[in-house]
């Protein structure tokens, strides 16, 4: 687990990565980093949601510490695994 490369799509204007946003019970919208198990999977979730914006997006590496920094430093609530990037198919872990 601790080898293990993880994928994560961010945007080249303003480096922020893609999440998904989704309402608490307090009313409050928490946001989930999406992260990919391989780097083509990130790519083909970009192809099929987002072909208008491939230019401005870019795909990036992150082991399981880089995650754990990026979790707490722009305080995401958790992330979601995709399983299946063109359905998308997303486990999502608090």
């Amino acid at each position: 687990m601790l080898l293990q490369i993880n994928y994560l799509i961010r945007s080249k204007q303003d480096g922020k990565y893609l999440v998904a946003r989704m309402p608490e019970q307090s009313g409050i919208e928490a946001s989930y980093l999406l992260v990919f198990q391989q780097d083509y999977d990130a790519l083909s979730y970009i192809n099929a949601h987002g072909q208008e914006f491939k230019d401005l997006l870019t795909v990036e590496t992150a082991s399981p510490m880089q995650l754990k920094a990026l979790m707490a430093r722009w305080k995401y609530a958790g992330f979601g695994i995709v399983k299946d990037p063109l359905l998308p198919d997303i486990q999502f872990v608090a």
